[in-house]
């Protein structure tokens, strides 16, 4: 069995402001940079699970246009909470450093934890391995980040240096004799860094 980590496409939204679960739209780049995941997916991908949003919507039917997607809430990106659309660095340090000492555990302000969107995350993702049909899944960079850690060893306090996943990036994780491998197929490092945090840190 199979399964294809695809992160959506470059998002439309200014570098440094937070962002989670707002339901965002594609640069103008959108074509280009799915053409170039089209070339590292196979074609006989059996099930297509996707983020609502429209950043994975867009994409999941672009790249799947006879599959009949079906489309999850637990595949969406973390929910910010208070802090969605705001600038990082606007974001008051007293309210923002004991999530940033633990963003494991600790809550946004109106919003959940990494833990949360974990859990989640890993209750979907062990529904799709159950069916053991080749799949690809189009979410985000913290649900991908959140599959990855929970197949190998390492923790989701480290999964976001360890997995550095970005804009259109294409995983292939493979299950073999109950052991899970993965493989980065495609992954492009933007010209503009990210930024998914305030600058002082």
């Amino acid at each position: 069995m199979e399964i294809f980590l695809i992160r959506h496409t470059t998002p439309l939204i200014a570098k440094g402001t937070c962002y989670g679960q707002t339901d965002l739209d594609v640069t103008e780049s959108f074509s280009e940079e799915a053409n170039a995941i089209l070339g590292h997916i196979p074609t006989d991908i059996t099930k297509v699970y996707s983020s609502p949003l429209q950043r994975c919507a867009k994409l999941a039917n672009t790249l799947f246009p006879n599959h009949g997607i079906e489309w999850h809430n637990d595949l969406m990106e973390l929910n910010c909470g208070e802090w969605e659309m705001l600038e990082w660095d606007n974001i008051p340090k007293a309210e923002i450093q004991p999530w940033m000492d633990n963003f494991v555990h600790v809550q946004v302000p109106g919003g959940e934890s990494y833990a949360q969107l974990h859990q989640r995350v890993i209750d979907r993702f062990n529904a799709i391995c159950n069916n053991g049909e080749t799949a690809a899944i189009v979410a985000h960079g913290g649900v991908l980040r959140s599959i990855l850690s929970h197949i190998s060893s390492i923790s989701l306090e480290s999964s976001f240096s360890a997995f550095q996943l970005h804009y259109g990036a294409v995983v292939k994780i493979k299950l073999d004799n109950e052991a899970f491998t993965y493989e980065l197929l495609h992954n492009i490092e933007p010209s503009n860094k990210e930024q998914h945090r305030p600058s002082f840190t």
